[in-house]
This record gives structure tokens, C-alpha cells and sequence, in this order.
């Protein structure tokens, strides 16, 4: 694991880039800017992490590799007042401000990079006194490091609420990624959060022109956003409408999702803190939405009467709403053998593959093709026969 000093000590050294002044480098900056990304979130829960070097993250390219990334702020300063946090103008304990030279973090980020520590950067940032001026600076690291350096790592940046469209489109032109964080899940529950944000043209309308200037050409990974979960007391349901609209209205690529943690000397200290698995629920219903396909009329299912996802599997409790008659793998559709529990889109498409060379018989062979038959099996008609079930003999 490469330490903070060591970073520092490698950029201030300029030991693997040709940058002329050597670029000096505070650990206490690198540190305290690399910290302050720990709520923006760019792979999910599961995801692999590097959590005892702030600054180091793990996430996944639009091909799939998993890559490490370094991710900071540009500055941790910022003029907004957001009450859940604590670079907010009206947290009580705002810790010591700190922000990059754009030549700076190109050092910074050069280091790494040619030092097989990272193979690209997220750049995120407070938005100082003004949005337009941090921007600028965001937009002129990623210059340098494309046009002069000729970098070719991967670069995701954040699109700051109320940038510009002009802004927004050389992002786009730069970066592999962009991204701007919703927070909230509609611009009532926006205004308890923050008092300086309007929801419907700091950051909505910003996604719009994400979604109008992307073309085949640019933005190879897309734009995605970020919702903070339980902060304003909304509901999962409020939460998975407004996931809906992104996903087919704004086309995003992903929502990524971050559980409510109160910090000390916001306004929000005292609200309850949300449980890591309702974060993991909100996961699992977008995955059967964005890659299971699932209607959202089936999905509402996994929601109760409150409007809430019980810590539960939502597909499971899909599955005993909606499949009524045990499931023959050899004659079910595509469709109808993801509503299984257990079963997911690849081992689906290799039990349709199977089974156009022999007729499957037992639970051995599907378990071979990756289905987990524990959580399969009372869904399931093998051979004729399928599992007895307390619930089938209880009725």
C-alpha cells in the first residue's frame, strides 16, 4: 500500500514526469482533498475500495475493467449551505480549507499514474465562491493533462451545480465520464437539504444539456448521478420514481446511492443515521430495472404499504407475489426464468443454450450453469417434480 507522504514525495520530486519546477505537494492537502470525495460514490457498496488511502478509490470503466482512480476535490471550499455537509458554509466545524493549482494536481495525477498507482482520476470539488471559476480550473487540469501530456488514463469529472452549458460541453469533450449529483429525489425534499441549490436549473437542467450535447463521439462512459439516501426523510418509493425518470428521460448511465450520515456540526448532526442495507436494497431494485429489465409495475412489489423496501431480497419477495406455478427451466422463456430467484441473465441464457442439447433433469446440472439453487429451487419443476415448501404445505 503506497502511503500519503510517499505520493507527496513523488510528485514534489516530479521523479516520473517531465515537468519542469518540481510541484510541491502538502500530505495534509492530499490527504484532507482526497477525504472530502468519501460521499461521492463512483462504484457501488460492494465495489473494491482502498479505504485506508484516502485518495485511492476503485471503480469500474464502461468496458468493465475495474480500475483505480485518484479522487479528490479540487478545493474543499464551498459557498453552498448543505446541512448534512462539512464543507458547508454552515457547518460549525468546517475543517481547514485547501485547494490545487491546476499544474499542481496534473503533478499530482502524472506521478501516480506512470507509477502504476492509478489509471486515471476523479476529479470532484466544492464550488469555491463561484462555480464558473472552479470549473475553469477543473477543465484546465484535464487540458493539461490531455493536450500536453497526452494522457491517456481515464478522467471522470463532476459537473458543479449551475455550470455553464459552454463548460459542461469541454467536460464532455475531456473526460470519459461526467457526472452531477442529484442529492435529493425532488426539489421539495432539495430545499430541507440545501438552501442555495434550486433543483430544477442547478441540476437538472445541467443534466439536460449533459443529455443534449452527448453524442456518439464523446463521453465514451456517459453521465451518471448520486442520491444521498434518508437525509431528507424521503421514501424508497419517491426515491425509485425519480431513478426511473434519470434512467428514461435524462439516460444516465447509472444512479449510485450513498446511506445518510449525520456529521458532527452540521445541521443534520442529530438525524438518524440510515442503515447500510437499505442502501444495499435501493442497489438491488435498479439492478432489476437496468439489467434484468423488470417492469417497474413488478417491481413496485418489493415496496410495502409505507413505501419502504424491507431489508429483504426485493426479487425474492417478487418471486412470491408474482410467480404463481412452479417454473420448467426446459420450456420457460428468457423472461420468465430471470423472475426465478437464484437465476440472473447469464446463467439464464446458458440453461437456454443447454437445453437445446439435452433435457435438463436434475438440479446438479443447472447449479453447474451458476443458478444458486437454494434460493431456486421452490420456484422450480425439474423432471416433473419440484421442491415441497412449508408455504405449500401450510395452504
Amino acid at each position: 500500500m503506497v502511503s500519503l507522504e510517499k505520493i507527496a514525495r513523488l510528485a514534489q520530486e516530479s521523479r516520473f514526469d517531465s515537468l519542469g519546477p518540481a510541484v510541491c505537494v502538502d500530505p495534509e492537502k492530499l490527504s484532507s482533498l482526497g477525504e472530502g470525495t468519501r460521499y461521492d460514490v463512483c462504484a457501488s457498496t460492494h465495489s473494491p475500495r482502498s479505504p485506508n488511502l484516502p485518495g485511492i478509490c476503485h471503480s469500474f470503466s464502461h468496458d468493465g475493467r475495474c480500475i483505480s482512480l485518484f479522487k479528490t476535490l479540487y478545493t474543499n471550499y464551498c459557498s453552498h449551505q448543505c446541512n448534512y455537509c462539512t464543507n458547508a458554509t454552515n457547518c460549525s466545524r468546517r475543517a481547514a480549507t485547501f485547494s490545487y493549482t491546476p499544474q499542481e494536481l496534473v503533478g499530482i495525477t502524472l506521478s501516480m499514474y506512470r507509477a502504476n498507482y492509478i489509471e486515471g482520476l476523479f476529479l470532484s470539488s466544492g464550488v469555491g465562491r463561484n462555480e464558473d471559476h472552479i470549473m475553469e480550473r477543473m477543465l484546465e487540469t484535464a487540458r493539461i493533462l490531455r493536450q500536453k501530456h497526452c494522457f491517456q488514463g481515464y478522467i471522470h469529472l463532476k459537473v458543479l451545480p449551475g455550470a455553464s452549458r459552454s463548460h459542461i460541453q469541454e467536460a464532455m469533450e475531456l473526460a470519459d465520464r461526467v457526472s452531477i449529483n442529484l442529492e435529493a429525489a425532488s426539489a421539495s425534499h432539495m430545499s430541507e437539504m440545501s438552501t442555495t441549490k434550486n433543483y430544477e436549473s442547478d441540476i437538472l437542467q445541467r443534466q439536460r444539456y449533459i443529455r443534449d450535447l452527448e453524442t456518439s463521439e464523446n463521453l465514451p462512459a456517459g453521465q451518471t448521478t448520486q442520491l444521498v439516501v434518508g437525509a431528507s426523510k424521503e421514501c424508497d418509493e419517491e426515491i425509485f420514481n425519480r431513478v426511473l425518470y434519470e434512467y428514461k428521460e435524462i439516460g444516465v448511465r447509472r444512479v449510485y446511492y450513498s446511506a445518510f450520515s449525520p456529521q458532527d456540526g452540521t445541521p443534520f448532526q442529530n438525524r438518524e443515521p440510515q442503515p447500510q442495507w437499505r442502501e444495499v436494497r435501493l442497489y438491488q431494485v435498479d439492478w432489476l430495472f437496468r439489467v434484468y429489465h423488470f417492469h417497474p409495475q413488478e417491481i413496485w412489489h418489493a415496496f410495502d404499504e409505507n413505501g419502504l423496501l424491507p431489508n429483504a431480497d426485493p426479487k425474492m419477495t417478487i418471486a412470491r407475489e408474482l410467480v404463481d406455478l412452479p417454473v420448467d427451466p426446459n420450456i420457460a422463456t428468457y423472461r420468465e426464468l430471470l423472475m426465478v430467484p437464484g437465476i440472473g441473465p447469464r446463467s439464464a441464457k446458458r440453461i437456454i443454450a443447454l437445453r437445446k442439447r439435452q433435457t435438463i433433469l436434475r438440479k446438479a446440472e443447472l447449479a453447474s450453469l451458476g443458478v444458486r439453487i437454494k434460493r431456486a429451487a421452490p420456484f422450480l419443476k425439474i423432471g416433473g417434480w419440484r421442491d415441497a415448501t412449508l408455504q405449500m404445505w401450510s395452504a
